[in-house]
């Protein structure tokens, strides 16, 4: 259960940010933070399997 509320709060957390940012007009701030997250997700990701060698040369 604590799980569970611990990812609700998460994702609270981020639909504040973008409500914050569509408030304030940095609306074109949200595609950068998106392109960040899925590149950090992929150098994690990358870390920890065997497909590390393959996404290193991407970079």
């Amino acid at each position: 259960m604590r799980l569970i509320q611990n990812l609700v709060s998460r994702f609270a957390i981020a639909g504040e940010l973008l409500q914050f940012f569509w408030q304030n007009k940095w609306w074109w701030l949200t595609p950068m933070i998106i392109v960040l997250l899925i590149v950090g997700g992929l150098l994690i990701f990358a870390q920890s399997s065997a497909v590390a060698p393959f996404i290193y040369t991407l970079f």
